[in-house]
Parts: structure tokens; sequence; C-alpha cells
């Protein structure tokens, strides 16, 4: 990643690729391209990388596979009356409302981008579907971080990233069930627009949140998407975020924490990130935390009412309302990024592309 360095130090040798096993060389020539997508989508500056110009690297890709996918748009206040398959009255509040910050500058709108993916005509809708947080920098809003914890933000919009190269992965070698992909994508910005803590938001599913943290934003935009995602009935969602301080205290900064909902998907995780040699541990989805999230006032709290531990688990059991019974259910918390040189990672691309293909048999 040199794009912005003026003088090059070309003295270096360029790794590459052997390949002892010749058939698999496209597969994992598909797998590399993916890795290093992701990784620049994430160590690209904020600047570079507003939610119009994700959307934009989103279209590019889309452009080369040969209207195997489709994609719809939904940008700004249009998100407000925006609700998918779930025929409701209501739209996409807290997409909205996390970027409306925003939402006056051209390219930085909050949206929602919706891929999908069908390996043949008349394939069923959705057996699958991917879901990435995409805000493409955080500030905390109103809850503003210091600038300690800001300078990395860019990396914000890893679950979007992580999301979106899995995605390509399985299009690019003809994956055998359909997917979905729902990126929200946002700006936590700042201006008089913002939300604030106190403020009672409402999804698309009609239901409530009350406002502890402006900064816990990330799993206000993934709830719209999430209860989406469910509308459609897939058998399965997957949805990726750099979410909690509280999965870093944890696991550290490379090991991604998943939690599931089934216990045959968390053991072919974990066999998965075993043989890709690409760690993932498994957090519990204890629902003995849940109260935490109880308001007096609305149906839930963004953040917990005690600030006490296990963060990364209520914000888990948060995303948990927004999915509907029935459908497998696996939730990644992630780095995203390599502290040492500024730039990001692709931490369990591999091992979830292994887990489905091992799933789905392609």
């Amino acid at each position: 990643f040199d794009q912005y360095k003026t003088e090059l130090n070309n003295e270096s040798n360029p790794l590459r690729l052997s390949f002892p096993d010749s058939d698999r060389r496209p597969e994992t020539e598909k797998l590399v391209d993916s890795m290093y997508w992701v990784q620049d989508l994430i160590s690209a500056p904020a600047n570079d990388l507003s939610p119009g110009m994700l959307q934009k690297a989103t279209e590019a890709w889309v452009e080369t596979v040969n209207d195997k996918v489709n994609i719809e748009i939904i940008v700004g206040d249009e998100l407000l009356s925006y609700n998918g398959m779930l025929l409701t009255k209501f739209g996409c509040g807290m997409i909205h409302a996390v970027g409306r910050a925003a939402n006056q500058v051209q390219d930085r709108e909050p949206r929602l981008m919706k891929l999908r993916y069908q390996p043949y005509k008349n394939a069923k809708a959705s057996s699958i579907a991917i879901v990435g947080k995409g805000v493409t920098y955080d500030t905390g809003g109103l809850s503003i971080k210091p600038t300690s914890s800001m300078l990395n933000m860019k990396k914000d919009m890893g679950g979007a990233a992580l999301a979106l190269g899995l995605f390509r992965i399985l299009v690019e070698c003809d994956f055998s069930q359909s997917v979905d992909c729902w990126i929200p994508v946002a700006e936590n910005a700042i201006d008089g627009s913002s939300f604030r803590p106190g403020d009672v938001l409402r999804s698309v599913t009609g239901s409530t949140t009350e406002i502890g943290n402006t900064d816990a934003e990330g799993r206000l935009i993934l709830a719209d998407a999430l209860a989406l995602a469910s509308a459609e009935n897939p058998k399965m969602i997957i949805d990726f975020a750099t979410l909690t301080g509280a999965q870093r205290v944890a696991l550290g900064l490379q090991i991604p924490a998943f939690f599931s909902n089934t216990i045959d998907n968390s053991s072919a995780i974990m066999r998965a990130a075993k043989l890709e040699r690409d760690p993932m541990w498994q957090l519990p989805l204890w629902e003995g935390y849940r109260k935490k999230l109880d308001s007096k006032i609305a149906d839930l709290r963004n953040v917990q009412s005690d600030n006490g531990m296990g963060g990364a688990i209520t914000a888990a059991l948060y995303l948990s309302e927004f999915v509907k019974d029935g459908i497998e259910w696996i939730h990644v918390d992630f780095n995203a990024f390599d502290n040492s040189n500024g730039l990001g990672q692709a931490q369990g691309l591999k091992a979830m592309k292994r887990f489905l293909l091992d799933k789905y048999h392609s």
C-alpha cells in the first residue's frame, strides 16, 4: 500500500506466489485478489473513502463480473422510507441517524448497498446473507473520542470491507448458493444534526433504542441491515463488524471473536480457522447479560446500563434482537487493522471462505 508515497522504494523484492498444485491456482488467485482489495479499502484514509467512494469502489468491482451481481443503492433521506421486504411503515431510521451529520455533504451521505448473486435463473432469492458495518470514519459522535482513539478510525468500515471481500470470492468462484450482501454505510460525524445521548431511535422494524453512547453507532446501522436481511428468510446470516473494544481486551488485536447460535456452525468455523491458519475464537451469547440492555423508556439501550464488563457479548445480544428466530446467525467482531504499520487486515476472510465452501460443498 504505497499509493500515497511520493518516492517509492524500488529495492524491495515483491513476494510472488508459487503454485505446487496448479488445479488450485485460479481459486488461490481470486482469494489473494480479494484479500488485497479488503486490505486496501481498510487502509485508505477517510478523505479518499467516503460513503460515496466506497459505493463507487463496489460498483467498479460489480462491473467486472459480467452481470453476475445486481446492486441496489438507497442514499440519504431515501433511507427514511426504505423497508425492503419488511412491509412496515418504518424506514432505516438508525442508519440515517448515525450518518445524518454528514447528510448534506456530497458523497458523504449515509446509504445502504444491497448486492445480490444468484448462481442460476430462478435460484432461491437468498440462501445466505452477508452483512458488514460500513462506518467510513468514526469520531464517536457527540460522545466524542479522544484524538488517540480517533487516529485509526478510518478502519471502522472494516466489517463492510470483509463482507464485500467474502461476497467477491463467492461470486468469482461460482458459489452454489444464492447470496445477498447488505452494507449499511455512514460517517459518524458531528454537527448540529448529530444524534445525541438520550435520544430514542426507531429501527426499520419499528422497535426503539435509547442511545446511551453515540460511539456505539455500529450496532445501530447493523440492526437495520440485519432486520432487512432477516425479512428475506435466508438460511444463514453472517455479519462482520469492528464493533467493540471489549473484543480486543478479550482476544487481542489478531484474533477475531465470533458468536454463533448453532453448535454445528461454531465447530465448523473453529475447524476452518485452524486449517487455514486464520485464527478465530468463539465467545458466548450469554443470555444472562441481556437484561443489561433494558431501557426504562424504550425497547432497548444501545449500550449496557451498568457500564460493566462483557461489552462484546452485550453488543452481540443487541444485534441478536434483529435476527429472526430459526435463521442460523454468525456475528464476527474483529480489529481489521495492524496497529504497528497502520494498514488494514482481512482477518477471518480465509477461515469464513473455507467454512462456507465446506458447508455447501462448493
